[in-house]
């Protein structure tokens, strides 16, 4: 079971917006077909995801041939967003608002998702406010790809590293999995609640893993800039003791719960637009 998910005051990722976009591995490929399994991301698809951050999910939504928003209340992330869309090549649209109130018209959606950040927003209004965006019949996915902090492994000494330098951090110890987010979509009324979960691991240069955990909430969205750099010296200092070498394999867990919202699912051919 994950762990309780404390006061997030203080946390803003918009101070880790540089480090977040160049260093955080994004969705596996293997998460968006395990989704179409399920119908969800089909070409033609209006995918608008919450709390997009960077534009991860959006942009691999739209490489699919959806027509993707990417929803996010900090104005630091779109901007990485629409950088990292402009340097791909991939096309999707951006707007910056919070996820329980998202301001776009109703019922206008195929697919919602929330990537990485469904514990961040007030839950049942945020699952209210998909379901609203939503058409009959049309998806929301909360997903996740976590580190799993194994016995002996980068993840877990990552995460005494970040306990000892942060000890307000309470997000460490998880094992992926997110049950209380099915109760979240039942309670909210969506229909055909059901899970998946795999592991597969991420690689990562030392230096991007260095990056990566400066990009999380526990150091670079919460310490002081000076708090920062001492954790990442003594955290190069970890890598180059215990893990040396040029790649590291970090295991890692995919997490997705999905349900529908009730009523019959629009064909493809049946138009829909983005106010």
């Amino acid at each position: 079971m994950p762990k309780p998910i404390p006061d997030h005051s203080g946390v803003d990722f918009g101070l880790t917006a540089l480090d977040y976009a160049k260093h955080r591995a994004g969705f596996p490929e293997s998460l968006f077909e395990r989704l179409l399994e399920h119908g969800v991301g089909r070409p033609g698809h209006l995918v608008i995801d919450l709390g997009t951050g960077t534009g991860t999910l959006a942009r691999g939504f739209a490489r699919r041939g959806c027509r993707s928003v990417g929803v996010d209340r900090a104005v630091q992330m779109l901007m990485q967003a629409r950088s990292l869309g402009v340097t791909s090549g991939v096309v999707a649209r951006y707007v910056q608002s919070r996820a329980e109130q998202v301001g776009l018209a109703p019922e206008i959606a195929d697919v919602v998702t929330a990537g990485q950040c469904w514990h961040w927003f007030a839950r049942a209004e945020a699952a209210a406010e998909a379901m609203r965006l939503l058409n009959s019949g049309g998806w929301l996915v909360i997903a996740h790809y976590d580190w799993l902090p194994l016995a002996g492994s980068l993840p877990e000494a990552t995460e005494r590293l970040i306990e000892a330098h942060n000890p307000a951090w309470r997000l460490g110890g998880g094992d992926g999995l997110y049950p209380a987010w099915l109760d979240d979509l039942t309670r909210a009324g969506f229909a055909g609640v059901t899970s998946f979960h795999y592991d597969e691991p991420a690689s990562y240069t030392p230096l991007a893993w260095l990056g990566r955990i400066r990009a999380s909430a526990g150091v670079g969205a919460s310490l002081a800039p000076a708090a920062v750099e001492a954790f990442d010296r003594e955290h190069a200092a970890l890598l180059a003791a215990r893990f040396p070498g040029d790649r590291l394999l970090v295991p890692h867990r995919v997490f997705a719960a999905l349900g529908r919202r009730p009523g019959r699912q629009r064909s493809d051919q049946e138009e829909r637009t983005v106010p």
